[in-house]
This record gives C-alpha cells, sequence and structure tokens, in this order.
C-alpha cells in the first residue's frame, strides 16, 4: 500500500450497520478498494486485525481464492499490523514474501495478523498469518519503508 497518495490512506471510515458493523475501512488506497472490500478492527489488546469474505471475484479457475488476491490482502493487513511503528509517516511496501499453506473456499472470511519484528527509524519489519475458518492459509514477512510525506498531487 502506498501511504503518500492524495487522500489520507490510514483514516478508518467506521461501519455501523451490516455484517461488518463494528470494523472500519481504511480509505485512499483505489487497488485495495477495488480488490477488496477489506476491513480492519482494533482488539481489546489494541492491535489491529484485518478481514474480509471471499467472493467469486476472488476465486481463480479452479474455484478457489486466487494467490494474488492472498497477497493483495496481506499487503493491506500488513500496515494494520504495522500501524503504531508507520503512524505520521509516508510508507511503502520495500520487500514482501509469502508462502501458501491452503485453499480459501467462497464464502469463507480471511483473517489477517501478525506482530512488528522491529520498527527502525526508516524501515520496519514484519511478519503474519492469513486464515479461513481458523486454519492456516498464508504466511507473510515484509519490509516497510518510511518515505518523505508527498504533497497532495
Amino acid at each position: 500500500m502506498d501511504g503518500g497518495n492524495a487522500q489520507a490512506p490510514w483514516t478508518p471510515t467506521p461501519i455501523t450497520s451490516g455484517e461488518w458493523a463494528g470494523w472500519m475501512q481504511w480509505s485512499g488506497d483505489p487497488f485495495e478498494l477495488h480488490a477488496g472490500p477489506f476491513y480492519t478492527r482494533r482488539e481489546a489488546d489494541g492491535r489491529l486485525i484485518s478481514a474480509f469474505r471471499a467472493e467469486h471475484k476472488h476465486m481463480n479457475g479452479g474455484g478457489f481464492m486466487h494467490g494474488g488476491c492472498l497477497m493483495t490482502f496481506a499487503d493491506y493487513a500488513l500496515f494494520a499490523i504495522a500501524d503504531g511503528a508507520i503512524a505520521g509517516t509516508s510508507s511503502v511496501t520495500a520487500s514482501f514474501n509469502s508462502e501458501f499453506i491452503d485453499a480459501v473456499r467462497e464464502g469463507e472470511i480471511v483473517e489477517g495478523s501478525g506482530e512488528v519484528v522491529r520498527a527502525g527509524r526508516s524501515m520496519v519489519f514484519v511478519r503474519g498469518l492469513l486464515t479461513a475458518g481458523g486454519r492456516p492459509v498464508l504466511t507473510f514477512s515484509a519490509i516497510i519503508k518510511k518515505t518523505p510525506t508527498r504533497p497532495p498531487p
């Protein structure tokens, strides 16, 4: 996710009704808004978790979730996981590694969580896990690069 676009990408929009009531949707990233919808919620312990429901548009030709969709969602979750470490900065994904573990079926809810391994002055190292129905479906590790704030175009 590119934190330097014109609209503040980590501005939460609360969801007040429906299946995702109590969750938030972040605004500003056109690709993630198109690929999702993805949601985030702050847990009682303060950490952010992310989730979305697997829809037909997320499936591949074999009837399971497309790997690119899982990686897109993991990149979204990555920035939620690192929220405290990147607050007040612009930032981009500098490196992203993932391992596919299991398939996701249409209708399942996919959740993403993880931890900041190390937060430095300009780089934040994160590892995470995506699950569906409580089972692991993808592990990932990534590096976020904090970048100078860009003025809106």
